[in-house]
């Protein structure tokens, strides 16, 4: 985020967008939860749809970090495969639990956004290259990997985890456990890659 007010103005749109869904989000709103001066939310983003974009960056930021997806590469220059898929599986089962527990919400306001990104091409296009942003380490991780469709393992991979958090917070799953989340992954993973 550019600014500390951002930031806050960010984050506080995430929280009225979980808590109230996207109809609930307005700069007035924003300002009265995060206890700002009326206008405050608007002088940061002008426009509703700027408002929903920067939670949409926000939460691209908050995601970067929590899955590691940083100028380092996801696979270690001479580590082994299955070595590589145990590191991941346990880093995105951990991340994941922390998504439908203590980080629910940005999970539902992701979700929020993601819908509305249906209806607005502008924040549709905005949705997408963020999404490219955290799905193209995945594919390059499969490269490096060996596999022999990075492209289709890498976005059935993303499809996997999605299917998991949506399931966990929307749908009549159970939420599973860090360990399940765990095994799901390495397994689907080393079936891709002949493992």
């Amino acid at each position: 985020m550019k600014s500390q007010r951002a930031a806050l103005v960010a984050d506080t749109a995430i929280t009225v967008l979980a808590d109230g869904g996207v109809h609930g989000l307005t700069h007035r709103t924003v300002d009265e939860t995060a206890g700002l001066a009326p206008g405050s939310a608007s002088n940061v983003a002008r426009t509703r749809l700027a408002l929903l974009e920067l939670a949409l960056e926000r939460l691209a930021e908050l995601d970067t970090v929590a899955f590691g997806l940083g100028a380092e590469p996801i696979v270690p220059e001479g580590m082994a495969t299955a070595a590589v898929l145990d590191i991941f599986a346990a880093m995105t089962a951990r991340t994941l639990h922390v998504r439908l527990t203590s980080e629910r919400r940005q999970s539902i306001a992701r979700y929020e956004l993601a819908m509305e990104a249906t209806r607005h091409p502008g924040l549709r296009e905005l949705y997408d290259a963020v999404s490219r942003r955290l799905r193209d380490p995945v594919m390059a991780m499969f490269t490096a990997l060996g596999s022999p469709d990075p492209a289709r393992h890498g976005q059935q991979a993303v499809a996997f985890l999605e299917g998991v958090m949506f399931d966990a917070l929307a749908g009549a799953g159970p939420e599973p456990t860090e360990k399940d989340i765990r095994l799901g992954v390495r397994e689907l993973f080393r079936g891709m890659l002949g493992q």
